[in-house]
């Protein structure tokens, strides 16, 4: 087995995990809780890219921080290119209900790229530095750290009105509204969606170590250099 064919399926779980958010993250969640409207807080995006962050410490675990920061990049790019081919294609074929332009795509994707580089790039780094330490302690906080960056990135560069030279402006999102659906404070709706999501990655990562203890506890865990 070549090396790329054992790393592929990081690699492909990458893509599948940005893709899909990348596209999820465009939809609002419906629906109402109480007086709290669900569509103010949270995009469905917020449920799938937290997984993003539990490939990138399987396979830091398993092969150490130069394959996992090679994952990430190769994810990465499949990831970006089928993000702003992937949607239309879903339009074309009556599964998604609206087509987005292809500014904004690209507005979506830039956002993506710019926060998954950095963001997947620190959690590695702080993953390598803790590894020796209590097998939970390396993916809880290269996870949180890079969840909060990731979040503030993403959501400024997609949807803030100060990014509008790297695309069209989602007017939806620019509307104000109770900060996070039920505080009395206004915001605009991006901030609550950055503050839900980061929210919903927080308490994805502390179920993700379930998983992740399963798959790790079954391989060595090699001192690795970067």
């Amino acid at each position: 087995m070549t090396s790329f064919s054992r790393y592929l399926p990081f690699v492909a779980a990458m893509a599948l995990v940005v893709v899909a958010s990348n596209i999820l993250v465009q939809f609002p969640m419906q629906g109402q809780i109480g007086g709290l409207s669900l569509a103010d807080l949270l995009t469905w995006g917020a449920f799938t890219y937290p997984f993003s962050f539990l490939v990138t410490d399987l396979a830091n675990r398993r092969y150490g921080p130069a394959v996992a920061r090679r994952i990430v990049f190769v994810g990465f790019m499949t990831a970006v290119v089928c993000s702003i081919l992937v949607p239309p294609f879903l339009f074309r074929h009556g599964l998604i209900e609206f087509e987005t332009a292809a500014d904004r795509l690209v507005r979506i994707a830039a956002a993506s790229g710019a926060a998954f580089l950095s963001a997947q790039l620190l959690d590695v780094t702080v993953f390598n530095r803790l590894r020796r330490q209590s097998w939970w302690r390396a993916p809880i906080l290269g996870t949180l750290v890079g969840s909060i960056f990731d979040t503030m990135v993403f959501f400024t560069v997609a949807f803030s009105a100060a990014f509008a030279f790297a695309g069209p402006n989602d007017s939806f999102a620019l509307e104000t509204a109770p900060l996070m659906g039920v505080f009395h404070i206004e915001a605009m709706r991006w901030v609550s969606w950055a503050l839900g999501d980061l929210s919903v990655k927080l308490i994805i990562a502390v179920v993700a170590l379930i998983p992740y203890r399963l798959l790790a506890a079954r391989w060595s865990q090699p001192a690795l250099a970067v």
